[in-house]
């Protein structure tokens, strides 16, 4: 698919909202992105999205099979002198914030573009969080990230695109006793975009978890354009225990990160997998490697899960055997493990899965482990084909911190749609 449109995607993380408009065709004029592991798995996937589209994926395959490391990978993508899959930038400072402008402007006649159409993207959220507030109510309102929306801005007056997307956790209507959220309407209106934020359930688009994000969309306020009507929550027709049937059973400590078989063959997976295209008939399944954890957090799982299969019930850090309670908190952040509900909608992944995967507890008992982050990608809804670089910290920070694609898709479809009205 190929879209006449083309995107300056911001803060982009490890691409959960640049998949949606990568699927939809949109050309990139850059992604900007500090952390440089979630910057490389922008990268493959940029390069896959490539490969594919000029028919050489093989090379891609064969680098996430182990067959390429991933210099020659990128090698062999060069020498195929294919159209430039946008432009990498690191983070943003004052001091490179004008540099870093006319890169981009340089680099839009490359792909051929006279213009940004449209601007997307989110500045990391945990500061804009009330578990984040309420954890660290003074380092968060002090945290220099509540106010990287300030770059968002600037290129969107430099850029002046026509649509612009601007995503994040429902908490920053409230943070900083809610000027923020009312600064960013102000200044978006400043420059001439009519602004509407709505909160959107990433359920509505099939997405197998309890997720919610604000999404401000804006457009120049010359155009006769209405917010997007999103689906909303439907009737559950896959449970999360779909995601998992075709993966490997694992205790903990067992998996691999490398290319390794699903216990099940395409035509035997779920048909959520097949429907939403998260595992293709050629994949090979990585990073579906378990955590070791120490004897006694095995036992919390096994009394959590327990609870939960047989009751429906959660079982409270204050409720566990005393011996277990080696916290001296014990009247707050009560449900620090918790199990992924399997026969429902799963709890959101958040960026907190990297620490430690108490929060993200397996639903199988026989299993007894937190996700894999191969498990934690696929209720996100990533491709089994979307390769995470970096170390599995690294990787399951990324998971945590995205947009599920699938979500981003039908964001990005709808965007195309109000373009399509206005150019």
């Amino acid at each position: 698919m190929k879209s006449k449109y083309t995107v300056l995607d911001m803060f982009s993380g490890a691409g959960g909202l640049s998949e949606g408009f990568f699927q939809q065709g949109f050309k990139f004029a850059s992604h900007i992105e500090k952390d440089k592991y979630a910057r490389n798995s922008l990268e493959t996937r940029a390069i896959y999205h490539a490969l594919k589209n000029s028919s050489n994926e093989k090379i891609y395959r064969d680098y996430i099979s182990g067959k390429l490391n991933r210099d020659v990978f990128i090698q062999k993508f060069n020498e195929l002198e294919l159209p430039s899959i946008g432009l990498l930038q690191g983070e943003i400072f004052e001091s490179n914030e004008e540099t870093m402008m006319k890169d981009i402007k340089t680099h839009l006649a490359v792909i051929d573009s006279d213009s940004v159409d449209v601007m997307i993207g989110g500045p990391p959220c945990q500061a804009y969080s009330v578990a984040g507030r309420g954890r660290k109510p003074k380092e968060m309102k002090d945290d220099p990230r509540n106010y990287l929306y300030r770059y968002y801005i600037s290129f969107l007056k430099n850029f002046n695109p026509e649509l612009f997307v601007f995503e994040n956790v429902p908490g920053i209507t409230s943070a900083n006793g809610g000027d923020i959220y009312s600064n960013f309407h102000k200044e978006a209106e400043k420059y001439g975009y009519k602004v509407e934020a709505h909160i959107v359930y990433a359920t509505g688009f099939s997405v197998l978890q309890d997720r919610r994000r604000i999404i401000f969309i804006g457009w120049k306020d010359r155009y006769d354009l209405s917010y997007p009507e999103f689906p909303k929550k439907p009737p559950i027709k896959f449970p999360v225990s779909a995601l998992f049937k075709d993966l490997p059973v694992l205790q903990a400590g067992e998996g691999t990160e490398q290319a390794t078989k699903y216990s099940r063959s395409p035509s035997r997976s779920s048909k959520y997998l097949q429907k939403f295209n998260i595992r293709e008939k050629n994949d090979v399944l990585i990073q579906h490697k378990a955590r070791t954890h120490n004897k006694r957090d095995l036992e919390i799982y096994r009394q959590v899960i327990n609870k939960w299969n047989c009751e429906k019930k959660r079982l409270k850090y204050n409720e566990l055997d005393p011996e277990f309670q080696t916290h001296k908190n014990k009247n707050s952040f009560l449900d620090r493990f918790k199990v992924v509900d399997g026969d429902n909608y799963s709890h959101a992944i958040l960026a907190h899965i990297a620490k430690d995967g108490h929060h993200f507890i397996h639903p199988d008992i026989y299993q007894l482990r937190s996700l894999t982050v191969r498990e934690a990608a696929r209720i996100q809804s990533f491709p089994d084909n979307y390769k995470f670089e970096g170390s599995r910290t690294a990787q399951y920070m990324q998971i945590g911190n995205a947009v599920p694609p699938l979500m981003a898709k039908g964001i990005a479809i709808e965007i195309e749609k109000m373009l399509n009205e206005i150019l």
